[in-house]
């Protein structure tokens, strides 16, 4: 067996997702039985101090090699750092990105991508000029569970695909938990429920609805949605998204379209009670069957499958359901983070400039759809977040 190819990577933000993310790059691969791909740490960078810096690489025990950076300016200079991860808040991704690909460096950034389609359409310009591997890092698509049930909807097990819920919510006491600073509502950090959990949403949604349609006939679906503003900061608090997509996954007669339904809230819980009572979180529902996926949206371990009856009345009144069949995914050895990064180590390693599983143009469709929730909601965030200007300090 050939010896795996090693993906050395620089961490830009030493926050909570980054740790999460750095602590599955260590994972032995072998664990998730992954063995062309090995992942190492060699910088990290915080914008505020070099201490800082060093203080991550020790508590996501990094090697000791690894180059403790107090800017990121010093990290996208650093010669041995193959592909950085950005993990900045969603204000940041676009100036942070620019800085990364302007330097050379492939990149793997955190989703919400950007703030708007306008500047994602810029960094995919940009990387494709410089020849640069670049990605969002929708860790989701690339669980094999995701994997799995969109081959599903592909081969025509569930029928024609008409319908997906989806919905991630938290139910929090939002003044008291996040007042006006916290950036899961502060509009300078594009806070708000729609970047932060709605992307998940729309993630199963156009995972299910868009990706499973052939390349050459996707279309971005047209949106009636509704939102509701936080009073104290403007960021949105509940918002509700109606897509309708042009055709149909899995549609023999190319004459239906599909509906694909979107929620997200800080108020109202997926799972209220914590111990999933409420599930599902997802319903891909078509005209043989559906798809019921267990909370959270982000991180599922375990789906349903629910076939359509043959109208046997005895078997239903012997409780039969053998149409029915429960799935479970567990994740091997981590949070489930490693599985974006292999995708990404194996298109830098290949040569491509995208990902199969998350292409740019559908990066951009859903920054475009995202837009047109917030201009129907009348939301919008500071200029010097929304602007194609680089650089500008934030």
């Amino acid at each position: 067996m050939p010896s795996p190819h090693i993906v050395r990577w620089g961490i830009l933000a030493t926050g909570g997702i980054a740790q999460t993310f750095t602590k599955d790059l260590l994972v032995d691969p072998a664990t998730r039985d992954v063995f062309d791909i090995r992942h190492t740490v060699v910088a990290a960078a915080s914008s505020s101090s070099a201490d800082r810096a060093k203080k991550f690489l020790q508590d996501t025990k990094c090697p000791s090699s690894a180059v403790a950076y107090g800017s990121y300016a010093e990290l996208v200079a650093d010669k041995n750092v193959d592909i950085i991860y950005v993990a900045t808040p969603h204000s940041h991704h676009y100036q942070n990105t620019m800085l990364c690909l302007e330097a050379g460096k492939h990149v793997l950034c955190e989703k919400a991508f950007t703030v708007n389609a306008l500047q994602a359409k810029k960094l995919v310009e940009l990387a494709k000029a410089k020849n640069l591997f670049l990605m969002e890092a929708v860790w989701t698509r690339y669980f094999p569970l995701s994997i799995e049930i969109r081959k599903m909807i592909e081969s025509g097990d569930l029928g024609t695909v008409h319908r997906v819920i989806a919905d991630l919510s938290f139910n929090e006491n939002v003044e008291k938990t996040w007042g006006t600073e916290h950036r899961m509502v502060n509009m300078d950090l594009a806070g708000g429920a729609l970047l932060d959990l709605g992307i998940y949403s729309l993630t199963w949604v156009f995972h299910c609805l868009y990706h499973t349609i052939p390349p050459s006939a996707r279309r971005g679906p047209t949106v009636v949605s509704s939102i509701e503003k936080y009073s104290r900061t403007g960021a949105d608090e509940k918002t509700s998204m109606l897509l309708t997509f042009p055709a149909a996954p899995s549609d023999p007669t190319n004459s239906h379209t599909a509906h694909g339904i979107a929620l997200t809230n800080l108020r109202v819980a997926t799972d209220v009670d914590g111990h999933g009572s409420a599930n599902p979180a997802i319903r891909i529902q078509g005209t043989k069957g559906e798809i019921m996926v267990d909370h959270p949206a982000y991180r599922p371990t375990r789906y349903t499958i629910v076939m359509k009856g043959d109208g046997d009345a005895r078997a239903e009144e012997e409780g039969k359901r053998a149409g029915t069949r429960e799935v479970v995914k567990p994740i091997p050895g981590g949070h489930g983070m490693f599985w974006e990064a292999d995708e990404a180590g194996r298109c830098v390693r290949d040569g491509r400039l995208e990902s199969e599983g998350l292409g740019w143009e559908e990066s951009v469709v859903i920054m475009e759809t995202m837009d047109e929730v917030r201009r129907q909601g009348g939301l919008r965030y500071p200029e010097k977040i929304e602007t194609l200007d680089y650089p500008v300090e934030l």
